[in-house]
Order: C-alpha cells, then structure tokens, then sequence
C-alpha cells in the first residue's frame, strides 16, 4: 500500500512539473520558465498577442521573429500551446 501511494504522489508531481501554458493566456513569467523563452522572447509574445490573439503555430510563427519550427516543437513538448494545441510539425 505504502508504494502505491508513492508512486501516486511521483506521478501527481510530475504532472504539475509539466503544466500546459497557452501563448494566447499566460502569462509573461509562465512563458519563461519554458526553456527556450528568455525575457526577450516572451515580451514579443506579449507584445504580439496584445494586437490579436494567435490562431495556431504558424499564425504564431509568422508574426514572432526567433520561433521557428525547431522552437516551436521544443517548446511544444514542454506544454506549450496555443489555442489549446501543441505543435504538430507537417513534415513528421
């Protein structure tokens, strides 16, 4: 019983260590504590989605200069969304 309950618990932490954030809701500190977004990056974001929120990756991809599909994927699997959604590279 004892390790049942561990092992809940490590799982219970580690799915708050991976928390989704969407580009479009969070906020300038939740965007930075993603590898990959410094204070730079993530004022553009902010910056950007300020005028209109973000459709999708690309829409994202085209209006932020820096997030690439490299980025992006990485980005993407530390729980990065946008409008709900991961990256999904088409060439994959």
């Amino acid at each position: 019983m004892n390790k049942l309950i561990a092992v809940l618990l490590s799982l219970l932490m580690c799915a708050s260590a991976f928390a989704a954030v969407d580009v479009n809701t969070g906020t300038q500190a939740e965007l930075e504590q993603l590898k990959g977004i410094g204070p730079d990056l993530s004022q553009r974001l902010v910056d950007e989605r300020a005028k209109a929120p973000f459709v999708d990756w690309d829409d994202l991809m085209k209006r932020v200069p820096g997030v690439k599909k490299r980025l992006a994927l990485r980005l993407s699997e530390q729980g990065l969304t946008v409008s709900g959604r991961g990256y999904a590279d088409p060439a994959r």
